[in-house]
């Protein structure tokens, strides 16, 4: 490499050792008597080609290599700086393919790639637990990890976490990310203090163990940390310690300030999350079997609670090293659909530059003839095809990384803003930031980019001689329009995708949720900042209700435990009288306690009976149920009157009302059977306000934050949103998924017009004389047109005969990862190959007009 840079002085020191060996064989000729003259000449012509020597020993040297590779790359820059419409199209195609590819790579490589800072992550499995029908979580009681930890043959270790939000006190209030973990917690994963000790199996209170950006942040990096105390839900608790600095916690998108020893007094009521280190040569499939035979104590624990169900329990193992799992079944499906859009983008933006670079070569067929003609080696022309496709490819790659570090912030940006996931905390971070794996991933998608579209151009380069560049053949020109065909074909599988993915979309927009979803603020309270028990709000909220509905503007107000489409709610068993059900019919009943005017407030039909009312605190206990749960315990007669009990209850419940059926969990869901409980007669502390305004929602908030900081002046926050907002929230990957396919659609179908108008533009400039003699023989102006386009028609069809098969299939593997996809209807595959017919039709249109304006004189005297 060094020689290289210093090789100007290799090359005049090659000059100087051939200059001195014709000096001295000159002068041995003059010594037998030549003439000067005569013996330089003489010299000159036994020595021979002076540059096919120097060209010979440069071959030689080690660094020869790279001179010819510079060489190549600075032919190859000249010729895209003589054609700069062709370099912005070829590497504006390339940075989008690039750019979109990576920023998916991005988070995926985040959410299920990057190993935790911990010693050996690849020994880690996370224990889940699967109820039918929902998704898999990781909630265990500490009776379960007691018996899994003490009687395993498996792990080295097994450890408890919790993850609430910690209330801590310090000079002011404030609220930090927390988490409670068993003795065992930081000694099973390897975790080494930065200062101090962490906690051991011997802490059980009073103890804490900060994070290294919370002591930077908070405490300014103080070594003095060590013994300050900080009070944690009220109780004490004495810093003994600092975590590693690249440690922070079990999942990447939840980084805890605190961690805390589980005390003994709250462990028979505490929910853990388990994660286990194997032993040594033990595989996760030994481990999947040993759990299942552990977790017939779970399944035995949980049989209490007479869930017929219960024996339905399926507990996993799951490799653990890349943190927890709960954003990445989340999100992994959504993801990994993306992924396909965006290579199928890239494979659209290779066969578009190659057909560019193709139709660049068929004009610089002479140049590679001539070339081959002086004695160019085919592998060299190869290698000089090669090294501009190279250079492309990275020059895309480089605007690629700008639109990958954009997109990739975006998109973390649109899924925090979705609906808070149960088990994940309500505001996630998701840090996406470029390590050794995506830099590999980029260098690799670009080479694998350059040598994709740099094929064609390279084979042609292969097969350039003297005779073939004074004709094109007819393999040529159908390696021409296969390349334009493969990119109708990815396009329109775009497309059908977008209108597949658009569909669905629309079909959960215009869902019948049961309820009027416009004009319905939601007011959420946060009572532990308010500093409230329970059993103190029951006379403050009854009046901060009759305020809020007193607001100008607001048509009515109410209150309940949980809001439609808010993706969690209580439930219960249920025993209704005189219909007993058999132990393997019974189903949770959903529960949510409301105030009166709760129906009416979000429009839920009031079918038959009462709604609640004031009155009814001072009387027995009552309930409305939902159609769905009228109809399977009653079928055509009438509840009112009937009496529901719950399971460990004696209270009993008078059914006084039957409303219609609301979607609570999800927009696509089996309606479930529903049981509203008087929130002001069985008090149970809800904390949602709902408003139904006459007025756009956002006018009432500063009239409802002053009315709620009258009334509750110990200072509950108000959190506001509408109700609109969180239905929408509730389909934010689907949207993502229905914007982007349709954006990649779209620019997928502009990358093939542009394929199609390339190969048209350069076949008719190749085509002039003999559409000359055509129309001089008679040939009208609709007859060239007609030809045009019909080649353009026979490229198109051929890229739709391979596109739609590949559009069906890949709509039946996206219905396999995404729930309720109308892969039935043809409609999105004759969208998309209506579009696709349309757009590659227009990018026809201007080739063909130009080819029927041909002047036949001018085309024969220009031949």
């Amino acid at each position: 490499m060094w020689e290289w840079l210093f090789r100007g002085k290799r090359e005049a020191e090659l000059d100087e050792e051939i200059q001195a060996h014709l000096a001295m064989a000159a002068r041995d000729r003059v010594e037998r008597g030549e003439a000067a003259r005569d013996a330089e000449l003489a010299a000159r012509r036994e020595f021979g080609n002076r540059t096919l020597v120097k060209e010979v020993t440069r071959q030689m040297w080690r660094w020869q290599t790279l001179e010819t590779f510079w060489q190549d790359v600075r032919y190859a820059l000249r010729m895209m700086q003589r054609a700069p419409g062709f370099t912005v199209v070829a590497v504006l195609s390339v940075a989008l393919g690039i750019g979109a590819n990576t920023a998916i790579f991005s988070l995926i490589n985040t959410l299920m790639l990057r190993r935790l800072p911990v010693w050996n992550p690849g020994e880690l499995v996370e224990l889940l637990q699967k109820y039918p029908g929902e998704p898999r979580g990781n909630n265990w009681s500490w009776r379960s990890y007691e018996y899994f930890r003490d009687h395993n043959h498996i792990f080295s270790g097994l450890i408890g976490f919790s993850a609430p939000h910690f209330s801590v006190r310090g000079e002011g209030r404030e609220t930090l990310k927390g988490e409670s973990v068993s003795g065992n917690f930081f000694p099973v994963l390897g975790v080494n203090p930065a200062i101090g000790r962490l906690i051991g199996p011997e802490d059980r209170a009073g103890v804490a163990v900060v994070s290294w950006s919370y002591w930077k942040s908070r405490f300014n990096s103080d070594p003095g940390i060590l013994g300050k105390q900080i009070v944690v839900d009220d109780a004490p608790a004495t810093i003994v310690g600092v975590a590693a600095r690249d440690f922070s916690g079990l999942a990447t998108w939840y980084k805890p300030d605190v961690w805390l020893p589980i005390g003994n007094a709250s462990r028979d009521h505490r929910t853990l999350g388990l994660m286990g280190r194997l032993r040594r040569g033990v595989s996760l499939e030994q481990a999947r079997a040993e759990m299942n035979v552990l977790y017939r104590f779970t399944i035995e624990e949980r049989a209490g609670n007479k869930d017929p169900l219960v024996r339905q329990f399926k507990v996993e193992v799951e490799p653990g090293g890349a943190g927890l799992s709960r954003l990445r079944d989340h999100f992994a499906k959504p993801l990994f659909m993306l992924m396909a859009v965006v290579g199928t983008v890239l494979l659209i933006a290779c066969s578009n530059v190659a057909s560019l670079l193709l139709a660049r070569g068929e004009a610089r067929q002479a140049e590679m003839a001539l070339r081959v003609s002086l004695g160019a080696g085919r592998f060299r022309l190869v290698r000089q095809a090669s090294t501009e496709s190279l250079l492309l490819s990275v020059a895309g790659s480089l605007p690629g990384v700008l639109v990958a570090y954009l997109g990739a912030d975006g998109l973390v940006r649109i899924l925090a803003s979705g609906r808070p996931i149960p088990g994940a905390p309500p505001h996630f971070e998701i840090p996406v930031y470029p390590d050794a794996r995506v830099l590999l991933f980029t260098a690799g998608i670009t080479l694998l980019t350059g040598v994709l579209f740099g094929l064609a151009p390279s084979l042609r380069a292969w097969s350039a001689s003297p005779i073939s560049a004074l004709r094109e053949t007819r393999v040529r020109s159908f390696f021409g329009k296969s390349l334009v065909a493969a990119q109708v074909a990815f396009s329109t599988v775009l497309l059908s995708a977008a209108g597949l993915f658009v569909v669905h979309l629309s079909n959960l927009e215009h869902v019948d949720l049961g309820f009027r979803r416009d004009h319905l603020l939601l007011v959420s309270l946060d009572r532990a900042t308010g500093g409230y028990k329970p059993g103190q709000l029951l006379r403050p909220y009854q009046e901060l209700v009759e305020r809020l509905a007193a607001i100008p503007g607001v048509d009515s107000a109410t209150l309940s435990g949980g809001t439609p489409i808010s993706g969690a709610g209580a439930s219960r068993f249920g025993n209704v009288e005189g219909h007993p059900e058999r132990p393997e019919d019974r189903r949770y009943l959903s529960l949510n306690w409301v105030a009166p005017k709760y129906f009416e407030t979000l429009h839920i039909p009031l079918l038959a009976g009462r709604d609640f009312d004031a009155a009814d605190q001072g009387r027995s206990r009552v309930a409305i149920i939902n159609l769905a749960m009228a109809r399977y315990f009653f079928g055509q007669d009438s509840p009112l009157g009937k009496h529901v009990t719950f399971d460990g209850e004696d209270k009993a419940y008078e059914i006084v009302g039957v409303v219609g059926d609301a979607r609570y969990y999800e927009i696509i869901e089996t309606t479930r059977r529903t049981i509203y409980l008087n929130a002001f007669q069985d008090w149970h502390a809800p904390s949602s306000f709902s408003l139904r305004t006459s007025i756009t929602p956002a006018a009432v908030v500063p009239e409802v934050r002053r009315v709620v900081g009258e009334l509750l002046k110990a200072g509950a926050t108000p959190r506001f949103t509408t109700m609109d907002e969180q239905v929408d929230a509730s389909i934010v990957p689907e949207r993502l998924i229905a914007t982007l396919s349709g954006l990649f659609g779209v620019l997928g179908s502009v990358l093939a017009a542009i394929g199609v108008y390339g190969l048209l533009a350069y076949t008719v400039a190749r085509r002039i004389h003999e559409i000359g003699i055509r129309m001089a023989l008679g040939a009208a102006r609709r007859d060239v047109m007609r030809m045009v386009v019909g080649d353009a028609l026979v490229m198109i069809c051929a890229g739709m005969a391979i596109g739609v098969p590949l559009a069906l299939l890949g709509g039946r593997l996206a219905a396999s990862l995404m729930e309720g996809l109308p892969v039935e209807s043809a409609a999105p595959i004759l969208f998309g190959s209506a579009a696709m017919a349309a757009v590659g039709l227009a990018a026809a249109y201007v080739p063909a007009r130009r080819a029927a304006q041909v002047d036949p004189m001018e085309a024969l005297r220009h031949e």
